[in-house]
């Protein structure tokens, strides 16, 4: 009998336990949880939101070391005005006379000849070629002395030449003191016996002993 009591309150409970609730208005009735349902999917991001203030700046970085290699050149910048012209400065002196080429000029070799067709005693044909950057012609073979020889008979003159009598008598030197290598001297020339120290050409090619004040044509050598 006590088993069977026991089993009568176990199916009272039970039955108490599964009746649907019935409870009048306002009444709560306690239900059984059921099982958690799956979790939904995510939905779509969201908008970003405003930028916020600016922050403070940070604090400057390390210095770099020393002797660190420059920079790159940077470009150009534009050109500036231009600024204003300065004043006129004082005239030079004048420059040395040039020599004024009038069309005649020969080449022998390595040497130019040429002439400003002006007649003058030896220093100023020795002035002149120095201040033009040549010296006094002086033909030291036959094809030189061919050479002055044109400029010589296109301007029917007679020359002056580089050559100048030695200290010793009836020898004669270039003008920085060599010995003359090559020679045409006129017939019986030179005869000056040390009165007559420079030389010149005549219109025929032949040279003759000549007193330096005398007005010869200038023809100098490069």
């Amino acid at each position: 009998m006590k088993v069977l009591s026991q089993f009568l309150h176990a199916a009272v409970a039970v039955a108490v336990f599964t009746l649907p609730c019935l409870g009048q208005a306002g009444d709560k009735c306690a239900g059984v949880p059921g099982i958690p349902g799956t979790p939904g999917s995510s939905g779509v991001p969201g908008r970003d939101g405003r930028d916020g203030m600016k922050g403070d700046p940070g604090p400057p970085g390390p210095m770099g070391p020393p002797n660190g290699l420059p920079g790159a050149t940077g470009r150009d910048g534009l050109p500036g005005p231009p600024g204003p012209r300065g004043e006129q400065g004082e005239k030079g002196e004048r420059g040395p006379e040039v020599l004024l080429l009038k069309g005649m000029i020969n080449k022998a070799g390595d040497k130019i000849f040429a002439t400003n067709a002006k007649v003058v005693d030896f220093e100023t044909i020795l002035q002149t070629c120095q201040n033009s950057g040549g010296s006094v012609a002086k033909p030291m073979n036959e094809k030189e002395n061919d050479a002055i020889l044109e400029i010589v008979k296109e301007k029917n003159q007679y020359a002056y030449l580089g050559i100048k009598e030695s200290p010793v008598p009836r020898e004669f030197e270039y003008l920085d003191g060599m010995a003359v290598n090559y020679t045409n001297w006129r017939r019986y020339e030179p005869n000056g016996k040390g009165a007559e120290n420079c030389v010149e050409m005549q219109t025929d090619g032949s040279w003759n002993d000549k007193k330096c004040n005398q007005y010869r044509l200038t023809v100098c050598e490069f």
